[in-house]
């Protein structure tokens, strides 16, 4: 049903394959859009997001220690990774 596709990377321009496999994998997950960069340059691009600063704050609910990836605004809650789950469970 799926053939290996022969794809242009947007960041480089080189070709990449967009196997079968993957593409039934995307398929599965209901993915309708293709990959648009090669292997390489998602790794790239996931390493420099997790090169932004953690911030420390105390959380707004629970009075512990939150670390974020934003500069935290005097006057705004910050909220634990625990807290912030338990809230948009209850939305």
């Amino acid at each position: 049903m799926f053939e290996d596709k022969t794809l242009v990377c947007k960041d480089c321009g080189n070709e990449f394959i967009f196997t079968a496999g993957e593409q039934e994998f995307y398929a599965e997950k209901g993915l309708t859009n293709e990959p648009k960069r090669c292997k390489a340059c998602r790794a790239a691009l996931k390493e420099k997001k997790d090169d932004r600063p953690v911030f420390t704050a105390t959380c707004a609910s629970c009075g512990g220690e939150a670390k974020v990836r934003f500069q935290p605004t005097e006057g705004r809650p910050v909220y634990c990774n625990a807290c912030f789950a338990k809230m948009k469970a209850e939305q």
